[in-house]
């Protein structure tokens, strides 16, 4: 007796009590047409009876019925799928049988025809033979384990991943037949899938089978779940695809972006090369190093001309990374010498310029370096290095060193698809080495420039404790237009000036050096602020002049012309400071008591700018006060100066001056931080000076009588205070040079004059008189009776010169207090 649910069952098959029987004759006319036959396509017995079988199927099956005749004589049937024409015209696809009818008397032959709907089936119904033969020989492997995981069928492809035939797999578990793979991991998914009844599709795998026991290989498995007829799981099927080569070529690409994004973020060669070698561990190799030459370590260009295998090539390791912690198998670490044994691959890949591969290195081979001073001697054994690759690291036709690739944990060698990745790693990061070289070349200019142009340090002098910030605009080359400076000046006193040239970068520098050594010039004329300033305006309009009109405009403005400048000249002996200002603004003054004061100066033009004549004011300064010198970029952070409030850019500066820090240096430095960025966008100079008084003892000053008689008692005077000075050895020199200043005066010039002696880190001597006149320095033949005096100054003086005041002129002379200088 058959059930409901096996009769449900037996209606999705076909067979014949579930087919419609359709007779044909010899000419494949219809001669028999059943009930089901009317049922399932509507046309009625009467109207089919003596029509064609090709009237009644679709246009692109009647084309097929001539060679599905031949099929049928020949094989003696045929099965398969054909569309019928319904009544209505619609198609109906059917699962057809033609099988041939008992031949009667002899005649011609008849066919039956047996047609199934395949509306809402799953398709033929396929004996256990064609099943078994369909799963045996599938090329996808498949095998199915039973509810406790243990194979009870394989077919034939499987066995291409080792384990041996499927009579043998009968009975065992997966860690049984594959050690190599991570059966747990494995089980897992199939005791999920077993709990659950949902399918796992694409699940990927990556382990060693035993058809390829020393590489990884990568495969793609689907796991069904298998009832039985009453919906109770009784085990679970899965397929298995190799699927290594897609999975590498993922991972080739995986590498290549992560080299795209990891390397060359930094404009350093050795973060570079280790990140070179970061990119490559363990995705490609378990050890990587890069040995680059010594000379794009320092930013130079390698050596010119082909390298020979014997020379002695100096590299030195930049970078280098392993699975291991600590990297045991480097003989050398970062930084220090690699030195190769002449004719190895290494040097033989530096020379040529071409890759090397060698998938299994002697490993009683010694490593090719040369040990030494930090280096080991050691053979691949010892290191357990068993496959390597040699990339040479080139970049714009110039070989900069090499890349060396080794496998120590995994056991696969090295292959072209290996090399070919290694190469397109080594070739991005040869391009950031280079620019890296390059950068490190420029950098070093611009800073050699840098200490050339801006003060190396600030000139010792007793009249100000001095602490300067720069911060530039431009972070490549560390240079812009701004420029400080602090000029000792005769009479112990000493100039501060502060200047910023429009734009940025070398050109802006080079402009900015121009003017402060045309500073450093007009300050050693000992000329008042506005002078200076005056004179200077006058030198960048003529270099205006001189610039070729014909020539286009630079892009980024940069030029000396609108220019500003604070030049100020403390003295303190009296306490009190001269400024003027070209364009710049204006400085700040902390009293000792922490208040702040914006000193209102005379409105100056820029540097070769026309407009008003510049104008000096003179300040009294108490001891222990505080000028801060800056440029506008210590205040750009707000934004474009035409769109700040000046009073509001002074109330945030005097705020921050106001902080108390331990030392000059550290205020500076914090005034810096707090008002400008780490990248400012314009440069920053602060230049901030203590202001200190000179000691009354250590200054005396004398008013002399227009007298000769009175050179000696001058004498006398000055040999008395040397000696309460207790600079005895500075007598004999000291009188001889006020014995002939104050007679040159006395002889040359008219009214009062005065002498000055001041002891700072020189012993300075000054004799003021009121004649406009200076003196000139001459070489007097040996015939000549006078004219020596000057000359035998400036042999037993270290500097001397003339400054003018308003009054008349000082000629002054300095004396290094260790001595005599004849």
């Amino acid at each position: 007796m058959v059930t409901s649910e096996e009769s449900g069952v037996a209606r999705r098959r076909f067979d014949m009590a579930d087919a419609a029987a359709v007779l044909l004759d010899a000419r494949l006319a219809v001669t028999g047409w059943t009930r089901d036959a009317e049922r399932l396509f509507g046309h009625r017995r009467a109207d089919v009876v003596g029509r064609p079988a090709a009237d009644l199927l679709m246009p692109e099956d009647a084309a097929r019925l001539a060679d599905l005749t031949r099929r049928c004589d020949r094989d003696g049937g045929w099965t398969g799928l054909l569309a019928v024409r319904h009544r209505d015209g619609h198609p109906v696809v059917t699962s057809v049988r033609v099988i041939a009818a008992p031949e009667v008397d002899d005649g011609p032959p008849r066919w039956v025809v047996l047609a199934a709907d395949t509306t809402g089936g799953a398709g033929w119904d396929m004996s256990r033979s064609v099943l078994e033969r369909l799963a045996s020989h599938s090329p996808i492997g498949i095998a199915i384990v039973d509810a406790d995981l243990r194979y009870v069928w394989s077919n034939a492809a499987l066995e291409q991943f080792g384990g041996g035939p499927a009579s043998e797999r009968i009975g065992k578990r997966l860690a049984d037949i594959q050690p190599g793979l991570d059966a747990e991991a494995l089980e897992a998914v199939m005791r999920q899938v077993l709990e659950t009844g949902e399918a796992v599709i694409g699940y990927e795998h990556v382990g060693s089978v035993r058809s390829a026991p020393h590489r990884d290989t990568a495969h793609a498995m689907s796991f069904t779940r298998l009832d039985d007829d009453h919906g109770n799981p009784i085990g679970v099927y899965y397929t298995v695809v190799d699927v290594t080569e897609r999975y590498r070529a993922r991972e080739r690409l995986t590498l290549l972006d992560q080299a795209g994004k990891r390397i060359g973020r930094t404009l350093d060669v050795m973060r570079t090369a280790q990140e070179l070698a970061d990119v490559a561990v363990p995705g490609l190799a378990d050890f990587v190093a890069v040995d680059l030459l010594e000379t794009v370590l320092e930013g130079g260009e390698p050596l010119p001309g082909p390298m020979n295998e014997t020379d002695a090539v100096p590299l030195r390791r930049a970078g280098q990374r392993s699975v291991n912690e600590g990297a045991p198998e480097a003989v050398v670490d970062v930084g220090q010498v690699a030195s190769y044994l002449a004719g190895v691959p290494p040097i033989r890949c530096l020379t040529s310029g071409r890759s090397w591969i060698e998938q299994r290195l002697d490993p009683l081979a010694r490593e090719w370096s040369n040990s030494g001073p930090g280096g080991r001697a050691a053979t691949f054994l010892d290191l357990g290095l068993h496959t390597v690759m040699i990339v040479p690291i080139r970049a714009r036709g110039t070989t900069l060193g090499i890349t060396t690739f080794f496998r120590r944990r995994r056991q696969d060698p090295f292959d072209q698809d290996d090399l070919g990745l290694a190469e397109e790693f080594v070739a991005r990061a040869a391009l950031c080495l280079d620019n890296a070289r390059r950068y490190t070349r420029e950098r070093d200019a611009a800073l050699v420039l840098q200490r050339h142009l801006l003060p190396a340090r600030l000139p010792e002098q007793d009249a100000m404790e001095v602490a300067a910030c720069y911060r530039p605009a431009d972070e490549l080359t560390g240079l812009g237009g701004d420029w400080f400076d602090v000029i000792p000046l005769s009479g112990a006193r000493v100039a501060l000036v502060v200047g910023d040239v429009v734009g940025h970068g070398i050109e802006a520098a080079a402009a900015m050096g121009r003017l402060r050594a045309a500073v450093q010039t007009l300050a050693d004329l000992d000329l008042p602020p506005e002078e200076v300033l005056a004179h200077l305006d006058d030198l960048v309009d003529r270099a205006g002049y001189e610039d070729d009109p014909a020539a286009a405009p630079r892009a980024d403005g940069v030029h000396a012309k609108g220019a500003s400048c604070l030049y100020a000249v403390y003295d303190p002996v009296g306490g009190r400071c001269s400024m003027a200002a070209a364009g710049h603004g204006l400085p700040a003054i902390v009293s000792p008591d922490g208040t702040v004061d914006f000193p209102e100066l005379p409105p100056g033009p820029a540097l070769g700018v026309s407009g008003p004549p510049f104008e000096s004011v003179e300040l009294p300064l108490a001891e222990g006060s505080v000028l801060a010198f800056y440029t506008d970029g210590l205040l750009a952070a707000e934004g474009p100066a035409r769109q700040r409030d000046a009073a509001a850019d002074r109330e945030r500066l005097r705020r921050v001056l106001e902080r108390q820090e331990p030392t000059l240096d550290d205020r500076c430095q914090a005034v810096v931080d707090a008002l400008v960025p780490a990248r400012p966008p314009d440069d920053v100079v602060l230049l901030m000076a203590r202001a200190r008084r000179l000691d009354a003892e250590r200054m005396v000053s004398w008013e002399l009588p227009s007298d000769p008689a009175s050179v000696s008692e001058v004498r006398k005077r000055t040999s008395r205070q040397l000696s309460e000075w207790g600079l005895d050895e500075l007598t004999f020199t000291t009188e001889l040079v006020v014995s002939e200043l104050v007679t040159n005066a006395i002889r040359h010039a008219s009214g009062p004059i005065r002498l000055r002696l001041i002891v700072s880190r020189t012993l300075v001597c000054e004799v003021w008189d009121a004649s406009p006149t200076a003196p000139h320095l001459r070489h007097p033949k040996t015939t000549d009776e006078g004219g020596r005096g000057l000359f035998l100054i400036s042999q037993c003086t270290q500097r001397w010169g003339t400054r003018y005041t308003q009054d008349g002129k000082i000629i002054w002379t300095e004396q290094s207090l260790a001595g005599p200088t004849v």
